[in-house]
């Protein structure tokens, strides 16, 4: 049997416990309704095989607070103190590879009615060992016959728990197409992004992506490459995109938490471009992955890193 990638410790109802015990009952809001709103922030395994770096852990936890607004769930965290509990907890754990963090704000109530007022809310956050979530070397993507749930239904830009069975559903669409990944429209027709992640194309030379009004996730990992495009001369335009502009770029790949960077080898079945991954994908993926391995240091600012605890010696 292949060993759990759960790593031992989690944070439960304002302690740590072990991973196993951080249970609730069948019964809770957030399991009825989807009443919950969740961060995925990655971990990544320093080049001195040492220190796990955080990516963005601050821009993370404003992000989750901002989506406990919209659930209307106050909690005992501001930003800073909801980072250090990540941070004491990735301390707790001491992993040894890269690793998922998972924190996950929910309706603890026991109770039936759809609502988000007089609920009691609770943080839980737990970590797992993970890899590549998505091919790397290129992927084969498909455009959903689902629609990306517009903002005026269910708010986009928060990762609210209960709208993530839209991306479910076209999740199983493209891989029973046999694909690896869903592109979902919006209700106009435009590109959103794909099932769980952001989406960029490039066309003669210009670094294109769906703009945060275009019923899509304000990615942190989106945020940091457009920035990181900008400062190094690569033209970037947010701007709507019409599907068959994907057929006739020059490039286009995935990104996010989970997916990383993932270049896109083909979409409904159409080859894109001519090199996999392409010159600027390639570009913004090895500065990417030098960045969050510690190798270079013009965005190390970007990291915050957790040094592995040294057993102290025994008696």
């Amino acid at each position: 049997m292949a060993a759990s990638p759960m790593l031992e410790w989690a944070f439960f109802e304002g302690q740590v416990v072990p991973f196993a015990d951080a249970r609730i009952s069948v019964g809770t809001h957030a399991v009825q309704y989807g009443t919950g709103a969740f961060a995925g922030i990655r971990g990544y395994l320093d080049a001195d095989g040492e220190t796990i770096n955080i990516f963005r852990l601050p821009e993370h936890c404003a992000r989750l607070l901002n989506s406990a607004k919209l659930l209307r769930a106050e909690l005992p965290f501001n930003r800073e103190s909801l980072a250090q509990t990540i941070v004491d907890l990735v301390e707790r754990n001491a992993p040894a590879t890269d690793v998922y963090i998972r924190p996950f704000i929910y309706k603890s109530s026991v109770q039936l009615t759809p609502r988000l007022r007089g609920l009691d809310n609770e943080l839980a956050i737990y970590m797992l060992r993970l890899g590549d979530y998505l091919d790397t070397s290129g992927v084969k993507a498909a455009i959903s016959s689902w629609v990306r749930v517009p903002d005026h239904s269910i708010p986009g830009r928060g990762k609210l728990s209960g709208s993530y069975i839209n991306a479910a559903l076209a999740k199983d669409e493209a891989e029973e197409k046999g694909v690896d990944e869903a592109i979902l429209l919006d209700h106009a027709g435009h590109v959103a992004e794909g099932s769980s992640c952001n989406l960029f194309i490039v066309r003669d030379g210009v670094l294109a992506t769906t703009p945060i009004t275009g019923d899509i996730l304000e990615g942190i990992t989106r945020r940091s490459l457009l920035q990181m495009a900008q400062e190094f001369g690569i033209p970037t335009e947010q701007r709507e995109i019409d599907r068959s502009e994907l057929y006739l770029a020059d490039e286009a790949f995935f990104c996010g938490t989970g997916v990383q960077i993932a270049p896109i080898a083909t979409i409904d079945g159409r080859r894109i471009g001519e090199a996999m991954p392409g010159p600027i994908t390639k570009q913004l993926s090895d500065l990417f992955f030098d960045t969050v391995r510690g190798k270079d240091a013009r965005y190390g600012h970007w990291l915050t890193p957790v040094r592995k605890r040294v057993a102290a010696p025994a008696d």
